[in-house]
């Protein structure tokens, strides 16, 4: 099993990171990179949660069922359910604090147990190279994100 944690920083609050991160819609894949359409399936939704089928054509499709949870704003929690690649201890974890100066730190947890041989494989990567991998593409997405928002 492979833990990578990074943390960041961003202009954007914690509700609008949330509400980017809860936007299953058609333009989700234009924040999150790794959620492409043709994967993208909401089994389920409520108020504080959603159970979401995603994924990427990346290293080969892999795919995974997620259960978001939100009803904390500050630690939101996504647990793995069901995937082609990950395990059912797998998911991500978002710790989000608002700074006095208007910014929000975002502490990012990822946790990858791969159940086949790609997974595996992948996982091992992850523990090589996973903190530069999930440092670039939170920081991508919150770009996107920050850009949504200066827009409004």
């Amino acid at each position: 099993m492979t833990t990578v944690t990074v943390t960041e920083s961003t202009t954007a609050t914690p509700e609008q990171f949330i509400a980017a991160l809860t936007d299953f819609g058609p333009t989700r894949s234009e924040i999150w990179v790794n959620s492409q359409p043709k994967f993208l399936v909401v089994h389920d939704q409520g108020d504080t949660w959603a159970d979401v089928t995603e994924g990427s054509s990346a290293a080969g499709a892999i795919w995974e069922r997620l259960r978001y949870d939100w009803s904390n704003p500050n630690d939101i929690v996504l647990t793995t359910t069901d995937s082609n690649t990950w395990g059912s201890k797998s998911g991500h974890r978002y710790t989000l604090t608002s700074s006095a100066d208007g910014s929000t730190t975002l502490r990012a947890v990822m946790v990858r147990d791969g159940i086949s041989i790609k997974g595996r494989f992948i996982a091992l990567l992850l523990k090589l190279m996973g903190k530069s991998f999930l440092g670039k593409s939170l920081r991508t997405s919150l770009r996107a994100i920050e850009a949504r928002n200066a827009g409004r």
